[in-house]
C-alpha cells in the first residue's frame, strides 16, 4: 500500500511488451504527430501571412489548430518516448502537469468548436449584423474566454484529482495521465467533490451540444432558402468542415465515456483514448482543407513561396 506523499512516479500502461511491436508503435504515432504538425503548422502559418484570410472565421480556426498541436503534443510525445526507450513511468509532477494541458486544451477546444458554431449561424443566418456581431474585438473575447474555461476547468479538476490521498498503488490503466484512471487509486471518499465538478462539467457541456444542434438546425433552414445553386455550395464548404470536425470530436467523446462495461477491457480502452486524444487533432486540418477552396489556394501560395525562396538559397 502506498499513498499520494510516497508516489514519485506512476506507471502507464503500453499498448505491447513486445520489443518490436513497441518500435513499431513508437514510429505509427511519430508519423501521426508529424502529420498534425504539418498540417496544423501549415495552417497557423497561412492564416497569418494571408491578409485575405484575416477574418473571424480563419481566426478561430487558427486558435483551433494551435490547441489541436497542443493536444496531440501532451498525449503523444511521453508515448513515444516510453516505447523507445522501452519504460513506461512517468513523475508526479510529470503526471499532474500531462493531466493539466490535456484537459485545458480539450475544454478549451470544445468551447471553442462552440464559437465556431456561432460564427457560421451569423454569417448564413444573420449576414447583415456579422461586422457588427463578430467584430475583431468580439473575436478576441470570444477566443480569449474559450482558452480561459480550458484553464479554470483545468486547474479546478488537476487541484481535486491531486489532492486525494492515493493508496492503491500507482500503476494507470491509460497510455497518458487521465482523471478516472488517477481517482481509482483513491482510497477517499473525497472524489465526491470532483464527482460534482465533472456532473457541473457534463451539464455545461450538454447545454453547449444543444447551442450547437439548434444552431445547424438554423443553418440548414437558412440554406435550404438559398436561391442559387453557388449559393448553396458556398455555405456548405464553409459549413461541412466545421460540423465534420465537431462530430468526430463529440462522437468519439461520447463513445469513450459511455461504452458498456461489458466491452470495456485495456486493450478497447487504449484504442478509444487514441479515438479522441490522438485521431481529432491529426485530421482535423485534413477535414478543413479538403472542402475550403480560399485556405487550399493559400496553402499553396505559402508553400510555392517557401519553395521558391528554398531554391534560391
Amino acid at each position: 500500500m502506498s499513498n499520494s506523499s510516497s508516489i514519485t512516479q506512476f506507471l502507464l500502461l503500453l499498448f505491447t511488451d513486445t520489443r518490436e511491436l513497441q518500435l513499431l508503435h513508437f514510429w505509427l504515432f511519430l508519423g501521426i504527430y508529424l502529420a498534425a504538425l504539418l498540417g496544423n503548422g501549415l495552417i497557423i502559418t497561412t492564416i497569418a501571412w494571408d491578409q485575405h484570410l484575416h477574418t473571424p472565421m480563419y481566426f478561430f480556426l487558427l486558435n483551433l489548430a494551435l490547441l489541436d498541436l497542443g493536444c496531440i503534443s501532451t498525449t503523444l510525445r511521453k508515448s513515444m518516448s516510453n516505447s523507445l526507450w522501452d519504460t513506461k513511468t512517468i513523475s508526479y509532477l510529470g503526471c499532474a502537469a500531462q493531466l493539466f494541458s490535456f484537459v485545458f486544451l480539450i475544454v478549451a477546444e470544445y468551447f471553442l468548436l462552440t464559437v465556431m458554431t456561432y460564427d457560421r449561424y451569423v454569417a448564413i443566418c444573420k449576414p447583415l449584423h456579422y461586422g457588427t456581431l463578430l467584430g475583431s474585438r468580439a473575436c478576441v473575447h470570444m477566443a480569449a474566454a474559450a482558452w480561459a474555461t480550458g484553464f479554470l476547468n483545468a486547474l479546478l479538476h488537476t487541484a481535486n484529482t491531486f489532492s486525494l490521498p492515493l493508496c492503491k498503488g500507482n500503476a494507470l490503466g491509460q497510455f497518458f495521465g487521465e482523471s478516472p484512471q488517477i481517482l481509482k487509486l483513491s482510497c477517499s471518499h473525497s472524489y465526491l467533490r470532483e464527482l460534482g465538478l465533472v456532473v457541473i462539467s457534463i451539464l455545461v457541456v450538454f447545454l453547449c451540444f444543444v447551442f450547437i444542434v439548434v444552431s445547424y438546425v438554423q443553418i440548414f433552414r437558412a440554406v435550404l432558402r438559398i436561391p442559387s445553386e453557388q449559393g448553396w455550395h458556398k455555405a456548405f464548404s464553409t459549413c461541412l468542415p466545421h460540423l465534420a470536425v465537431v462530430s468526430l470530436f463529440i462522437s468519439t467523446a461520447i463513445f469513450a465515456d459511455l461504452k458498456p462495461s461489458s466491452i470495456s477491457s485495456p486493450s478497447l480502452d487504449l484504442v478509444v483514448s487514441v479515438l479522441y486524444s490522438v485521431v481529432p487533432p491529426a485530421v482535423n486540418p485534413l477535414i478543413y482543407s479538403m472542402r475550403n477552396q480560399e485556405l487550399k489556394e493559400s496553402i499553396r501560395k505559402v508553400m510555392t513561396v517557401y519553395f521558391s525562396k528554398a531554391v534560391m538559397k
